[in-house]
């Protein structure tokens, strides 16, 4: 390997960064080595400050250590190769078998310094190893595509229902099919505990996570088990099991969450923890009781995928920068507003990671605490033990903070604690359930909090969208119908050379045409004219015509520019926009 070279330089010499951009992730390199919070390689500062990708810096990365790059995003694997290495060591390993090539082993490697793998690789296939570097999210996406697991699944259901019929489940009694209330908890539990029953589970939820889901459906129909994923905010339907299978399909699923078994016919609610494919997962669980049986979701929280930067976001430069001058703020209420789903705990949280500089004092109160963000001291509500939102925050006033956040504003209460807290100079941050920024204002005062507090407390408003990415690997142009162009109220000269793209559809991405999702902002500082509307409780449609003449660019127009720009679909950003 060739002598190793600065990260900087390299970075640098690629055209990567500008010198700039290096000098500030350097400062905050140094900050973060200081407090000792997290990655502080210059590498993962510039990846999570939005100035380079994940792939830029492996690249780098593999240039240090003088170890060539490979992208395996449209690599084509040789079935012989694969056969060299399984899947479970190729999972255990984080490694993927390449090509075979004069007597030599090309071998994609997460770690290619890691010499014991490289060792175990070799004594196993009697092959010299020639490593080569990828991201760990391109390797773990081709071990998923190269070893598929559809067969392992069909496999595993086909255990089970060979358990079933072999005798060693019984489902009978009296020679009849029982339904589930008929099934004593003895029983619930031993099947929940055969083997193919918990690796049934298990490929469920590595599929989904393998896959990028957020959520996952378990839902019991009339003849079957219908499971489906959500992925970039749509429900695609993953497989379908047998009917028989279900009682000990949710069972599993249950006592993983430590849930009661025995109670059926109420709702329960439980948490998972588990490492998957070398990142932690936690799986929050919700059953509901339905005709056919427990419905369960299980929504996927992946705290790797939360530490992003704010340039990383989607948002557009007049934006960025603006929101970054009212986060700047040392006091005052930034709110974030949306629908459940459009990604407010991810900006939140990008916020936070971005003000965690080690030298404020920076409390939250969250309902639960998705994500655990170092340096940061987080609670979780608990109604139970009196702990609310409100009674959090008042308890958080006395631990000298600097800057709170307040997972949702409910209730009058909570609203008018968070408020006091921004007029004593705290910087507090939160979110509303509205759909856009002005209706904040009006929300805020339905809930009956005087509008001269609310003038004087809440110092910007961010409402936003989560819409589809359009697949790289597929992209094309296309004209699209003219009625939908009108709808979203886009003007343009069709002889001006305005290029509209979709996604045709692939491997890559799932045939969907979309991979991936970008925010769309409409973000409202609260200026002086916009705060006199509220003192004289003007209605929304007034803030929101004042804050446009201002420079406020709604939501219609952030979704309008992404799709100039490529990045998204016109039917996705009517899809979203008007049905949000």
């Amino acid at each position: 390997m060739q002598k190793s070279q600065p990260a900087g330089d390299i970075f640098l010499r690629l055209g990567l960064v500008s010198e700039e951009q290096l000098a500030q992730a350097e400062q905050k390199r140094q900050q973060l080595k200081a407090t000792d919070k997290g990655p502080n390689t210059l590498g993962h500062v510039l990846v999570n400050m939005g100035f380079v990708t994940e792939k830029d810096r492996v690249r780098c990365l593999g240039e240090q250590w003088g170890v060539p790059f490979a992208d395996l995003t449209d690599y084509q694997f040789e079935p012989d190769v694969l056969k060299l290495v399984s899947q479970e060591v190729a999972r255990k390993l984080k490694i993927m078998p390449m090509s075979r090539k004069n007597g030599k082993l090309t071998v994609a490697m997460r770690n290619p310094l890691d010499i014991f793998a490289i060792d175990e690789i070799r004594l196993m296939t009697g092959i010299d190893v020639e490593p080569v570097v990828v991201t760990e999210e391109d390797l773990i996406h081709a071990i998923n595509r190269a070893y598929r697991t559809e067969s392992s699944i069909n496999q595993v259901v086909k255990a089970v229902m060979d358990d079933i019929e072999g005798g060693d489940i019984d489902f009978t009694v009296g020679g009849e099919d029982t339904e589930d209330d008929d099934i004593s908890i003895e029983q619930l539990r031993e099947l929940s505990e055969e083997a193919p029953v918990i690796r049934l589970a298990n490929l469920i939820v590595t599929r989904a996570v393998s896959d990028g889901a957020s959520d996952i459906h378990i839902e019991p129909g009339r003849e079957a088990v219908r499971v489906r994923f959500r992925i970039d905010g749509i429900l695609h339907e993953a497989l379908a099991v047998p009917k028989k299978i279900q009682a000990s399909l949710i069972s599993r699923v249950k006592i993983m969450a430590d849930m009661d078994i025995a109670d059926k016919r109420a709702p329960q609610d439980g948490r998972i923890s588990a490492v998957i494919d070398g990142k932690q997962i936690d799986f929050r669980v919700s059953t509901l009781p339905s005709v056919h049986g427990e419905k369960i979701v299980l929504r996927i929280l992946d705290k790797s995928s939360i530490c992003v930067g704010l340039n990383s976001l989607g948002m557009l430069p007049h934006t960025l920068e603006t929101f970054e001058s009212v986060i700047s703020r040392t006091y005052g209420i930034v709110l974030v507003a949306g629908p459940t789903g459009s990604g407010k705990s991810t900006t939140l949280y990008s916020v936070l990671s971005k003000l965690n500089s080690g030298e404020k004092n920076i409390l939250t109160i969250e309902d639960p605490v998705e994500y655990e963000l170092q340096g940061i001291t987080q609670s979780q509500i608990n109604v139970r033990a009196g702990l609310t939102f409100a009674a959090g925050l008042r308890t958080m006033l006395r631990q000298d903070p600097n800057i709170i956040m307040v997972g949702e504003i409910r209730d009058a209460e909570t609203a008018i604690i968070a408020i006091e807290a921004a007029l004593t100079g705290h910087l507090v941050l939160s979110t509303l359930h509205t759909n856009d920024a002005p209706g904040s204002v009006t929300r805020l005062i339905d809930m009956g909090i005087e509008p001269f507090l609310i003038a004087s407390g809440v110092v910007g408003v961010l409402a936003q969208r989560l819409v589809r990415v359009i697949c790289s690997k597929c992209k094309e142009s296309y004209n699209p119908p003219v009625d939908a162009v009108k709808r979203l109220g886009i003007g343009f000269d069709q002889s001006a050379g305005v290029t509209f793209y979709r996604g045709r559809g692939c491997e890559f991405c799932k045939g969907s045409g979309y991979k991936g999702r970008v925010g769309v902002y409409e973000l409202m500082p609260i200026t002086d004219g916009i705060r006199d509307l509220i003192l004289a409780r003007q209605s929304s449609y007034a803030i929101r015509d004042q804050a446009i003449q201002e420079g406020m660019k709604t939501l219609k127009d952030d979704a309008m520019e992404k799709i100039l720009l490529g990045a998204t679909t016109l039917e996705e950003s009517l899809r979203v926009i008007y049905s949000g």
